[in-house]
Formats: structure tokens, C-alpha cells, sequence
């Protein structure tokens, strides 16, 4: 098999189901951002990462597979080759935000991003993340994706950013906190 097809030589690329698309429709551009946010979190797991933080990195490699292979699929077409994102998978984020959470000092301001080389770069993903999020969003309003999908990344970024957190407790790093710069202007 080929890697090329010449079938997108003209700016359009095929749905699973066989339509056709623009590859700048906002189906396209929110699978493609679940796509990149795959790819950074593929980067992360490169930095060899603590083991409990690289089996989550693992599961969540293979949820956004399927996410995207949900998006790229209209909801009409019925396929038992595609796994829908489901209420389900996001309740297993929440199980594993509320596992590392306990672990980890409260926060009582807000912080930046950074610490060791994996929470910084998980902090990356966080708003990777929230793109793919906006992204989605966008396209909900004009097609029909379930409910399911938005609820999953927002509660994904969330689980990025706990995550960047525990990474920084795992290597004693301590957090940055944000300053304001707000200051009172001298006359």
C-alpha cells in the first residue's frame, strides 16, 4: 500500500463513510488538532517520564485515536470499526485526576507553567488540548457530534494539568507561582 493517493492533490480528503470535504472544514481542523495534541503527548512520552504518568500517556494515546477516528466519522454513518467517545471515558479521566489530586498540595493561587522538562511540556498539551477543545466546540455547533466529545477534552485538559502538577511532585520540583505585575504607577 502506498503512503500516497493523489486523492488530495485538489485541497479535499475523504470522511470515513467515503465523503468528501474541504481540508480546511471544521470537521477536518478538529480531528487534525486531536491529531497534534496525540503528537505532543508522543513527545512527552520520548522524555521518559516517570511510569505511572507514561501507562496514563499510553491510555490517553490510544482514547484520542479514537476520538479522532469518531470525529472524522459523521455520527450518521454506523461502523462497528469506530469506538464513539462515550460519558464512560470521561469518568475514567475524573477517576484519575481524583487519584493524583490527593497526592498534591492544594492550590491556593495560581500557578505558571513550567518545572521539569515532562510537566512542562504536559502543560504544553494542556493547552493543545484546549485548543482540539475550541475547536470541537466549533464544529458542534454546525454538525452533529454527541455530547460526549467537548465533555471528554475539557476533563482531558483538566487531567493534563493535574498531571503537569504531579510530574513536578514526582521530581521535587516546587511550583512557580504567578505574580501580578499589577503595580502603582509613580507620578
Amino acid at each position: 500500500m502506498k503512503i500516497y493517493t493523489k486523492t488530495g492533490d485538489k485541497g479535499e480528503t475523504a470522511l470515513f463513510g467515503g465523503e468528501r470535504v474541504p481540508k480546511d472544514a471544521l470537521r477536518i481542523e478538529a480531528y487534525g488538532s486531536v491529531d497534534e495534541l496525540n503528537c505532543v503527548i508522543g513527545v512527552i512520552r520520548s522524555l521518559k517520564p516517570h511510569k505511572s504518568i507514561d501507562t496514563i500517556l499510553g491510555k490517553i494515546q490510544n482514547q484520542l485515536f479514537e476520538l479522532g477516528a469518531d470525529l472524522a466519522t459523521p455520527t450518521a454513518h454506523k461502523s462497528p470499526y469506530i469506538t464513539r467517545i462515550k460519558k464512560s471515558h470521561s469518568t475514567l479521566l475524573e477517576k484519575i485526576i481524583d487519584k493524583l489530586d490527593v497526592q498534591l498540595q492544594p492550590l491556593k493561587s495560581f500557578i505558571l507553567p513550567g518545572g521539569s522538562t515532562v510537566a512542562s511540556h504536559l502543560h504544553l498539551a494542556r493547552t493543545v488540548c484546549r485548543h482540539a477543545e475550541r475547536n470541537v466546540v466549533r464544529l458542534s455547533r454546525n454538525e452533529d457530534i454527541g455530547d460526549a466529545v467537548i465533555i471528554y477534552l475539557n476533563r482531558l485538559s483538566d487531567l493534563l494539568f493535574v498531571m503537569a502538577r504531579y510530574a513536578n511532585f514526582l521530581d521535587s520540583n516546587e511550583e512557580i507561582k504567578w505574580v501580578s505585575g499589577k503595580r502603582s504607577v509613580k507620578k
